[in-house]
């Protein structure tokens, strides 16, 4: 399955901001209120100027009326991201968890969406963002499975049905999820070319994505790069958690788990 390189969109920060942070992966729930925490604080403390995530928010979202329900987990997440983004600006970029996030959400935290890829510029240099999973090319499943679930119609009928019907099926497939992982020793990683042809499209020499759990730094064709985030798990040991601070100098890891 060939990944045509989609024009990306554009983020120009503003000529005074000297730095953004990028996470991605945390997977929020009920279950890891340690991780929410770690977010918030993050939020709080972060000395950059703004901090882009770049999807898997949340492990699952299965449409933005479960905002209705002031007391469900996702409304009181989104209660206190709405706090946390009168500090600062916050983009989300859909992952493939959270990919039902709307208009909804965005009323309900003040944060913006970003279209996947999207070219930020920032302090004189250009950097791709995406989730990531759409270059996984090799999982032919999940690219069929993403294909359909992104399709209007596909959306039009899963919110149809009501909410209990719809959170019974993401929990199922949450538990079949799960199940897979102990049977595929090693998931797909990011095609090499693939990303390579996305950069050359946006002009730009650095991918920055999630998605694939595996945070490094890979070497691609013509002096490019592809910088990978971690995921966030501060409810388990080993915890884990970082945020990658872009800026005029380049690209740094910030360790936000404590070591």
């Amino acid at each position: 399955m060939a990944a045509a390189a989609p024009p990306p969109a554009r983020l120009d920060a503003p000529a005074q901001w000297r730095a953004v942070d990028c996470i991605s992966d945390l997977h929020l729930d009920a279950a890891h209120p340690a991780t929410l925490a770690a977010l918030l604080d993050h939020l709080a403390s972060t000395p950059a100027d703004a901090v882009c995530i770049l999807g898997d928010l949340f492990e699952v979202w299965v449409g933005d009326d479960v905002l209705q329900d002031a007391a469900s987990f996702e409304a009181r997440a989104c209660a206190l991201l709405r706090q946390a983004r009168e500090r600062l600006p916050i983009w989300f970029m859909h992952g493939n968890r959270d990919f039902l996030i709307g208009a909804g959400f965005s009323r309900a935290t003040g944060i913006a969406l970003l279209e996947d890829p999207t070219l930020l510029q920032l302090a004189g240099r250009r950097w791709l963002l995406s989730h990531g999973d759409a270059l996984c090319l090799e999982d032919l499943p999940y690219q069929q499975f993403r294909a359909m679930v992104r399709a209007p119609e596909w959306q039009s009928r899963w919110l149809a049905q009501s909410l209990p019907e719809r959170q019974a099926q993401a929990r199922a497939m949450r538990s079949e999820s799960e199940a897979r992982k102990h049977t595929q020793s090693l998931w797909a990683d990011v095609d090499a070319a693939a990303a390579s042809a996305w950069l050359q499209a946006a002009n730009a020499p650095t991918l920055v994505h999630g998605h694939t759990h595996r945070p490094a730094e890979h070497a691609l064709a013509d002096g490019r790069r592809r910088l990978v985030l971690s995921d966030w798990d501060m409810d388990h040991a080993p915890r884990r958690a970082q945020a990658l601070r872009l800026s005029a100098a380049g690209a740094q890891r910030i360790d936000l788990a404590g070591g």
